[in-house]
């Protein structure tokens, strides 16, 4: 067996030592920064909004590192280097999904709310009843987000710590490890949002950016130089390490697979349009990414900040092509699914391999490793603590504040409900991840991507441009669409019936695809359409109101 395959394989205790020392440095360089930014967070703007202080650029950034995420770093890296050319389809997926942002709601978002999405949502329509349901979508989409950073966390830690089968790392096997280590990441992103808020969180936030930019592109200057920058090798042996020959480098290898079966053939490629509404419409609809438009002064600033963004992540996402094929190639299919079956340790794994060959054999692999593992790790610390903030702000902001005292509680007050929400939340997320490991990372983030599109996207869209949109149509599309993307979510071969399964001994499955977006997200346009129509609540001043506000920004905060 060659060196390069596992990472236990090499020193372990060099590669164990380096990995926690530099996971410690990067620890308490972010807690540093929250402290900082803990005595400067001094009102429920700078908690919430980061005082809407950012540039343009810091606040591109600041969305660069909240979507770049393990999804990205290990989930598409994992599933171009096990599916090659339908692996790639969720970079494709991510990165046209920012125009929908851009060009549909990152002004008039900036323009039109405060805090959070609600504050759009309510605008107009009665303020109790939206902001509850607001609230209550805005949890479950990060809940599933942060099931998907946990799981990616876990993912890492046998790999990164040598752990392999029958062995132990104080005291603990590497199944243990993982759940440890998904707690560990649960409680420092409590830490993160409840000490710092926004302003911390931002921070942090452009730091793990940087370091992923720059370790990303470390990775793909090594992997174009082992193939001296010729692609056509890069592919032919990717092809061939991955024992999928041509097919590797042609579709349908994981999504409109041809087979005997109509049915089979049919639901597959069903399954890839759904993933691909989903990865394109999602985007506008997450909320810890709506939240960001927040955080800076003016509605320009927003615009040239997506700006920013669409540049960093199209640029990650090109490396990706290069992680994923690069380890395909120089890592091999079989080691990948024998370290992790959802090929999320690839880039890991990778690294390790680059590191043997170009920086001075096994202590090189070692360094590597460690330093990647570190930036991994920086990066699913600071997704979750973005999402966390999102989920704890609209409990606090939207339903406590404004459903539980009426608007009559102060910003201390509301600022503390954040902080036990972001607990409570993050136990939730903490609990879910440990059953969800035997998924792809990248896979899960398609399934929040579904529900915030399915829940979140109509009601914001019919909102800023519907004039006859209302409570009820509000209402109806939120809950309509959530329900509607979460049974079947529930429901399908994702939770049961399958060998990667959440519960791989039952199966309970009736819905043949694996991403419900085909079906929610016309449901939650629909039902939005026919809960306004069914009630003869109609304020055309209000919309006429929020019009203005929203092109022209005045009365913006």
């Amino acid at each position: 067996m060659e060196p390069h395959l596992f990472a236990a394989e090499a020193d372990a205790s060099g590669s164990r030592g380096l990995t926690i020392t530099l996971f410690l440095i990067f620890v308490a360089i972010t807690l540093a920064i929250t402290i900082w930014a803990s005595r400067q967070t001094k009102t429920a703007t700078d908690f919430y909004a980061g005082g809407r202080q950012f540039s343009g650029f810091q606040n591109g950034m600041a969305i660069g590192g909240d979507y770049m995420s393990a999804a990205s770093f290990l989930g598409i890296a994992g599933l171009i280097a096990l599916f090659g050319y339908d692996g790639f389809l969720y970079s494709i997926g991510f990165l046209v999904a920012w125009l929908v942002a851009l060009l549909l709601v990152a002004e008039y978002l900036r323009n039109s709310g405060r805090y959070t999405m609600a504050d759009v949502l309510a605008f107009r329509m009665r303020q109790r009843p939206v902001r509850t349901a607001a609230s209550v979508s805005t949890v479950v989409v990060s809940i599933f987000y942060l099931i998907a950073q946990m799981v990616g966390a876990g993912a890492l830690v046998s790999l990164l710590l040598g752990i392999k089968p029958g062995a132990t790392f104080l005291g603990m096997d590497a199944d243990t490890a993982k759940v440890a280590t998904i707690i560990l990441v649960g409680a420092l992103m409590i830490i993160y949002v409840t000490v710092g808020g926004m302003k911390g969180t931002t921070y942090v936030q452009i730091v793990k950016a940087f370091m992923l930019m720059t370790g990303a592109l470390v990775m793909t200057i090594l992997v174009l130089v082992h193939y001296k920058f010729n692609l056509s090798s890069l592919l032919g042996d990717a092809a061939a390490q991955s024992g999928k020959g041509d097919a590797f480098l042609e579709p349908g290898l994981r999504y409109g697979v041809e087979s005997a079966s109509a049915s089979t053939t049919f639901y597959s490629k069903m399954d890839l349009i759904s993933l691909g509404i989903a990865l394109v419409l999602g985007t506008a609809g997450l909320p810890h990414i709506l939240t960001r438009f927040y955080t800076v002064p003016t509605a320009r600033i927003a615009r040239k900040s997506v700006l920013w963004a669409i540049g960093i992540i199209g640029v990650f996402y090109l490396f990706t092509l290069a992680l994923g094929f690069g380890a395909a190639a120089l890592v091999g299919g079989k080691a990948i699914t024998a370290q992790d079956k959802a090929g999320n340790t690839a880039a890991p794994q990778l690294a390790q391999r680059l590191g043997i060959d170009y920086l001075g054999g096994d202590t090189g692999g070692s360094i590597l490793l460690a330093v990647i593992a570190a930036v991994a790790f920086a990066t699913i610390l600071a997704v979750v603590a973005g999402l966390t903030l999102a989920s704890s702000s609209s409990v606090a902001h939207d339903f406590y504040a404004n459903v539980m005292r009426r608007g009559q509680a102060s910003e201390r007050q509301e600022v503390g409900v954040a902080r036990v929400a972001a607990f409570v939340i993050g136990a939730i997320a903490i609990t879910l991840s440990i059953f969800a490991q035997s998924l792809n990372v990248a896979f899960l983030v398609a399934l929040a991507f579904a529900v915030a599109a399915s829940a979140n996207l109509p009601t914001v869209l019919y909102s800023l441009f519907w004039k006859r949109f209302n409570t009820s149509g509000a209402l109806w599309s939120i809950y309509g669409g959530l329900s509607v993307a979460v049974l079947l979510v529930f429901f399908s071969p994702v939770v049961s019936g399958s060998a990667t399964a959440m519960f791989p001994g039952h199966d309970w499955h009736w819905f043949p695809l694996s991403n419900p977006g085909i079906i929610s997200i016309p449901a939650g346009f629909f039902f939005g359409w026919l809960g306004t129509v069914l009630s003869k609540e109609d304020d055309t001043a209000k919309y006429a109101e929020l019009e203005v506000r929203s092109l022209t920004g005045y009365g913006a905060h």
